[in-house]
């Protein structure tokens, strides 16, 4: 996953191409696709989760861009400042921040095991007659896999994204964190997806076939929302708070949605069809969450 993902030359996410989006040729969608509302959203609710700190005294770091990406560009903000920061840039943030990534964490490589013959067991990829093949590797599991589970049980355990947690989470600033992502619980990924989360997305297709187009196509699994948690309170945020997408918003950001909906109540905006899609739970708002937390505020 790192080589097929983040190769210098060959990496999916290094290729100067457009990959999210609508257009011909992308290969998904993110939350940031509805335009500038989703920004207008996350700007509002971050000024709530701020209480009574001025929003100005904060910078807005977004972590984890596409080039000429940014959840705020374009949009009119409150904060002092705001930069990004991308895919390939160290993930750092000094002073005053409110820190924000979209789609991040479920991008970093993550590890695959299966259970059978009563163990856990690795499992890599190797090179055979010119195919790629998943294999069974030696060497150690983490010791939070189950002690046991059905034969066959797959878990795909996104350790890199809790390490890139703890990274970002870096003593150097103090501020509100929000994370946009998918995920589970570690209860749910552990015994409720026997088949694992991992998944391939080319051209708007989801497939199961992860060694297919290596540098090509976008792989992904399900973050582990508890490794995120605690990652942030082992750097002293207090209680991180995981919500669907949709209650986020409507929590923290009632009063622009009431607002937006009051002014162009007699017809169906762009606007409109962009609220919808970010909150309504068939579409957005229930297949994305949001954790966020905050520290020394």
């Amino acid at each position: 996953m790192e080589l097929a993902l983040y190769h210098p030359a060959l990496g999916y996410y290094r290729r100067p191409r457009t990959r999210v989006g609508y257009a011909a040729g992308t290969d998904f969608f993110t939350a940031s696709s509805s335009g500038p509302v989703f920004g207008e959203l996350i700007a509002a609710a971050a000024v709530a989760l701020l209480g009574p700190n001025d929003p100005r005294d904060f910078a807005f770091v977004e972590i984890g861009v596409e080039p000429g990406g940014g959840v705020l560009a374009g949009v009119a903000h409150p904060f002092g400042s705001a930069r990004t920061v991308q895919l390939d840039e160290p993930p750092r943030a000094a002073g005053r921040c409110v820190v924000f990534s979209n789609e991040l964490f479920d991008a970093q490589p993550f590890r695959r095991f299966v259970f059978r013959r009563h163990t856990w067991h690795e499992l890599g990829v190797a090179l055979r007659d010119g195919v790629l093949t998943e294999v069974e590797v030696p060497g150690t599991v983490p010791a939070a896999l189950p002690a046991a589970a059905p034969e066959g049980y797959i878990i795909d355990a996104p350790l890199a994204a809790a390490t890139l947690a703890g990274q970002i989470a870096a003593p150097s600033w103090t501020g509100l964190f929000v994370a946009c992502d998918y995920g589970k619980s570690w209860g749910e990924l552990t015994a409720a997806c026997p088949a694992g989360t991992a998944r391939a997305y080319h051209r708007h297709t989801q497939s199961n076939d992860l060694l297919a187009r290596p540098g090509e196509q976008d792989l992904t699994c399900h973050v582990c929302w508890d490794w995120l948690a605690d990652a942030l309170t082992g750097q002293g945020f207090a209680t991180p708070v995981v919500e669907s997408q949709e209650a986020f918003l409507v929590h923290h950001a009632g009063g622009y949605i009431a607002a937006t909906t009051a002014a162009e109540a007699v017809r169906f905006s762009p606007r409109k069809l962009a609220l919808l899609q970010l909150l309504h739970p068939s579409h957005l708002g229930q297949k994305f969450q949001v954790l966020h937390a905050r520290r020394s505020l």
